[in-house]
């Protein structure tokens, strides 16, 4: 069996691979498949989605609940650290089955858990549906990439996967507006319904429209009945994919996508004691309406990172003479990861310690803008990066990465609220691009 890249011993046998391999990638025609992408991407957008509407209606949720803000923000940890658990059940799975059943069972939960959470009256009852919530939204990104990884090619994936990231992180731009505007003019429960219908519709989708992606006698339970002329349900161990950050370059990508993406949440979590407090705004939507500087960054930094990364291989390969590195996908991190973030958080918080007025509220907005496109220019072209070098696991690599991810920010993003109430923005803000640019080097 050929990788994508191995070489061949002769003639014949090179023009026979390379049919077969183009041939892998032509059973949907261009068309179905950004239908496809459009799909992948509705569920890859839910995990980002049904965080960012929580985020602004945390001290509405706090007041109902006769709790504090910090408390609440337990729940964006908890459904963090949930997703870094449940991208491992979900690919683990998805290689074994199929990428199809695995979006419906997923979705199915996720239903089940919106509802729960728009009924709980006690934080331990919101707590425990946010986790089945969490849970289910969780299949969207690594099995999204791993759809991308079946059906566009080595020349385009990085493209592909540029796309869908935009798509995705639409999420962190419109979510917390509607979810801000949910709780202010009527309650925090009405968005949790919509993103039980949401979910609904999605499931729908995904079980009329969306066709099985992975490549034709690929799967674990093709190769199952092949052996044994049946197929039955096998119990698959979701952390064995862990083994795969033993590789020196997956666990260094991971840890720096980890530090990177930590100043998105040290920006947004506690967004209402920072912009809020210090600009006396007080209406949930307008909260929410100050992320979409940030979402706006993401949708224009993830496909222009793809694009780059794309350039960047073919143009590197080229000079070789046909030689393929994967590295050279990656050559272009270095705006964004050794300027864009850092200074964005670093300075965020200067700005809203030290300046007041429209003036300040102007430029944390601009900074917000700015690390969005940062954080994008490093997490898409890491994400084409881990498929190339894993193609047949494309899946669990990227729930991998994910999973060391949302544990660092799981862990780290419990803290921000009394972090920032303790030592202040600025210096919060100061400590995060430290461990940004540390994450680049």
């Amino acid at each position: 069996m050929t990788s994508e890249e191995s070489p061949l011993l002769g003639p014949s046998e090179d023009i026979i691979a390379e049919i077969q391999h183009e041939a892998v990638y032509l059973r949907f025609s261009p068309l179905r498949k950004k239908a496809i992408i459009a799909i992948v991407s509705l569920a890859g957008l839910m995990p980002l989605f049904v965080s960012g509407s929580f985020v602004p209606a945390i001290p509405q949720i706090a007041h109902d609940m006769n709790t504090t803000g910090a408390v609440i923000s337990l729940a964006v940890s908890i459904s963090v650290l949930t997703n870094s658990i449940g991208t491992l059940f979900w690919a683990t799975y998805s290689g074994f089955y199929g990428r199809r059943p695995i979006y419906m069972c997923s979705l199915a939960l996720f239903c089940l858990g919106s509802l729960g959470v728009a009924s709980s009256h006690s934080v331990p009852e919101l707590l425990a549906f946010r986790v089945l919530q969490a849970f289910g939204t969780s299949s969207g990104l690594s099995v999204g990439m791993g759809v991308i990884g079946d059906i566009y090619k080595l020349e385009e994936r990085g493209t592909a996967s540029g796309i869908f990231f935009g798509a995705v992180l639409l999420g962190p731009a419109i979510a917390p507006l509607l979810g801000g505007a949910a709780a202010h003019y009527y309650s925090w429960r009405l968005m949790q319904t919509i993103l039980f219908g949401l979910g609904f519709v999605m499931l729908l989708v995904t079980m009329f429209l969306l066709p099985e992606t992975s490549h034709p006698g690929a799967r674990g339970v093709d190769k199952l009945v092949e052996a044994e002329g049946r197929s039955r349900w096998v119990w698959l161990n979701p952390f064995e994919c862990l083994s795969l950050l033993r590789s020196p370059n997956i666990i260094l990508l991971a840890s720096a996508g980890a530090l990177v993406l930590l100043t998105d949440y040290v920006l947004l979590i506690p967004l209402a004691y920072t912009i809020g407090v210090r600009y006396n705004i007080t209406n949930e939507a307008i909260i929410g309406a100050c992320f979409i500087p940030t979402g706006v960054g993401n949708l224009l930094g993830a496909p222009i990172a793809g694009w780059i990364s794309d350039r960047q291989l073919i143009k590197w390969r080229k000079r070789r003479g046909g030689e393929w590195v994967p590295e050279d996908r990656l050559r272009g991190l270095w705006f964004g990861g050794a300027i864009c973030t850092p200074l964005s958080v670093l300075l965020f918080g200067l700005v809203t310690h030290y300046v007041g007025g429209t003036v300040g509220l102007t430029l944390d907005l601009v900074l917000l803008f700015i690390n969005g496109l940062g954080v994008d220019l490093i997490l898409a072209p890491i994400s084409a990066y881990n498929v190339d070098v894993l193609h047949s696991r494309s899946a669990e690599v990227m729930a991998a990465m994910m999973a060391f991810r949302g544990c660092i920010i799981a862990l780290s993003s419990s803290t921000l609220v009394p972090l920032v109430e303790s030592i202040g923005i600025a210096w919060t803000g100061a400590i995060s691009a430290i461990l940004a640019w540390i994450g680049y080097m």
